[in-house]
């Protein structure tokens, strides 16, 4: 018998029909095999193989107390609670007792939980105590499991708001320390993969177990000294409940010698474990460093430190004063009217005479305030004292550029508005910054609010702070600079010293732009100073507020200065002269 594959005999239809057949099917094989290899591996992984995250646990945060590290941010130990919807026997059962002890913890539908078998991992829980996670695990329910995790817990509740930040629901540092410093502090979570039978029983140790360990944050210990602190957030508010109710503002204290920042306060603040209830979210900004203003008088610190710098001028400098001076088309008037005829650059510095500092920026060029004047003032501004630069501390800061001396906006009465704080925008941490390094010798240090770090339970301060530029001024410069702020203290605000110790500073009051134009009906006060015995111990900034109301550096901020300055001399046991 013979079969028949003449062109359109059956079995030559046959034929090719039986082998379209086959050759599809070794297709569709190859594709499963070669080329969607990987898909379907996965898909079966999926069926045995159990994935887990191991939390890492977040690095804590501590700050100086008197010498010693004390926890500020710590951890508290709470529980996920998530369902195995394929593993899951009583799904009536387990969504009893999870709403029953879960309560609001609850975050997810249990009911629509249990119903996607597609998945082998659904959270429905967050947050859970260890006494819930333990009330729920005697129910000894099939398909529901925990993972430990932590959250964080502020046990000084708004002390350093700013400062901290916080981190939020999903685990991540926002704002502040939390924020700047997140990547060190949150670690990497570690995995772990279980080859399992189907009742999630482990099977033998082969190579789709994985055990990573979790790499836990760094410990990390600020230059923050909490009572300090805590001093400087008691003294701002009792001096803003002076000025009104409505009124803001901010101090930060600093060692001169390395930059370290011992205290930064702001009012109003927030608590960084009730973030979610804040509702301007300009509050977890902290002016310190992110609010670029016009300083005002204490400026003059500066341009007379450049003149001494320079030697056009001496404390013994003296200049015809008239109690205004013109600038191109402009008339600048001191706020300090009546010492008329020959000034010392002294009295200057005593009664914050405008005309004074423009007079200086006049004698750094020739006669007037021409390139080379406002060459010389940029250089000592913005390369020497950093005003219109980053400081390079941690954390989250702002910046405004200093206008250069050969642009339009940089002419004549520009720089002769910097000479007293106007027509400039720097931040606290800018003049603090500068003004450390004026007064400490010359030495222009960083500043910084990292310590160290604690590891294995010790303390393991930093070894590299180092003078960012050690010459920003000469060390005689300084020293005569020093003189002049404590004569220049001493000459209104005296009976506000401790007895026995050098303390010298300026004020500065500073108007405010409405609607671009300058109001006195709204006015900046600031302090700016420093404190100790032979050498300057630490520096202070103090800078007030109120919309409506004029304020003035020497009646609403010098009295909150002198109050954390005398309080730091005897926490600091500084030694009297």
């Amino acid at each position: 018998m013979f079969l028949d594959f003449r062109k359109g005999s059956r079995v030559r239809v046959l034929a090719v029909f039986l082998f379209v057949c086959v050759a599809l099917i070794i297709a569709r094989l190859f594709q499963i095999q070669i080329i969607d290899h990987r898909k379907y591996v996965a898909m079966g992984e999926s069926e045995y193989v159990k994935r887990l995250t191991i939390p890492a646990k977040r690095g804590m945060i501590y700050a100086m107390d008197s010498g010693d590290p004390v926890p500020l941010v710590i951890n508290e130990t709470i529980f996920t609670l998530f369902l195995d919807p394929q593993v899951v026997t009583k799904p009536a059962k387990v969504e009893e007792v999870i709403k029953k002890v879960a309560g609001g913890n609850v975050k997810a539908s249990i009911s629509e939980a249990l119903k996607d078998n597609a998945s082998r991992y659904k959270v429905v829980a967050t947050e859970l105590t260890r006494k819930q996670a333990e009330l729920i695990k005697k129910e000894k329910l099939a398909g529901v499991g925990f993972q430990e995790t932590t959250r964080r817990v502020y046990p000084e509740n708004t002390l350093a708001g700013q400062i901290l930040g916080f981190v939020n629901s999903e685990g991540e540092g926002q704002y502040g320390v939390e924020g700047a410093l997140n990547k060190q502090l949150k670690g990497v979570d570690g995995r772990l993969e279980s080859v399992t039978d189907i009742g999630q029983v482990p099977l033998t140790i082969g190579a789709k177990n994985v055990n990573q360990p979790a790499k836990n944050g760094e410990n990390v210990v600020l230059t923050i000294d909490r009572n300090v602190q805590l001093e400087a957030e008691r003294a701002l508010k009792a001096g803003l409940d002076r000025i009104s109710s409505r009124a803001t503002g901010s101090v930060v204290v600093m060692d001169p010698q390395n930059g370290k920042v011992m205290a930064m306060a702001n009012w109003p603040t927030y608590n960084p474990a009730d973030y979610n209830k804040v509702t301007n979210i300009e509050l977890f900004k902290n002016p310190v460093l992110q609010d670029p203003y016009e300083p005002g008088s204490v400026i003059k610190t500066f341009i007379m430190s450049t003149g001494l710098d320079t030697g056009v001028v001496t404390p013994e400098t003296t200049y015809r004063n008239t109690d205004s001076i013109t600038i191109g088309d402009r008339t600048i008037h001191n706020a300090y009217k009546g010492l008329l005829g020959n000034i010392t650059m002294q009295t200057v510095l005593n009664y914050s005479l405008n005309t004074g500092a423009v007079t200086i920026a006049e004698k750094l060029g020739d006669g007037s305030i021409d390139l080379k004047a406002r060459e010389t003032m940029y250089g000592y501004y913005h390369d020497r004292f950093g005003f219109g630069k980053y400081t390079g501390i941690e954390l989250p800061e702002e910046n405004r550029d200093l206008v250069p001396p050969d642009t339009p906006n940089g002419a004549a009465i520009t720089y002769s508005n910097m000479t007293f704080g106007q027509g400039m925008n720097i931040t606290m941490i800018q003049a603090l910054s500068g003004f450390s390094s004026a007064v400490n010798g010359g030495a222009y240090y960083a500043p910084t609010v990292v310590n160290g770090a604690m590891k294995d339970g010790k303390f393991k301060p930093r070894t590299d702070i180092k003078p960012k530029n050690a010459n920003v001024l000469k060390p005689e410069t300084s020293a005569t600079l020093r003189g002049m702020l404590v004569a220049a203290r001493n000459t209104l605000y005296a009976s506000h010293n401790e007895p026995g110790y050098i303390v010298g500073g300026k004020t500065g009051t500073s108007e405010t732009l409405v609607n671009g134009s300058y109001t006195q009906s709204s006015t900046v006060a600031s302090y700016l100073g420093f404190g100790g015995n032979g050498t300057p111990k630490y520096v202070i900034m103090v800078r007030v507020q109120s919309d409506g109301m004029n304020l003035e550096g020497g009646i609403h901020a010098e009295p909150i200065f002198s109050e954390i300055s005398n309080w730091l001399l005897k926490y600091l046991n500084v030694p009297k002269e």
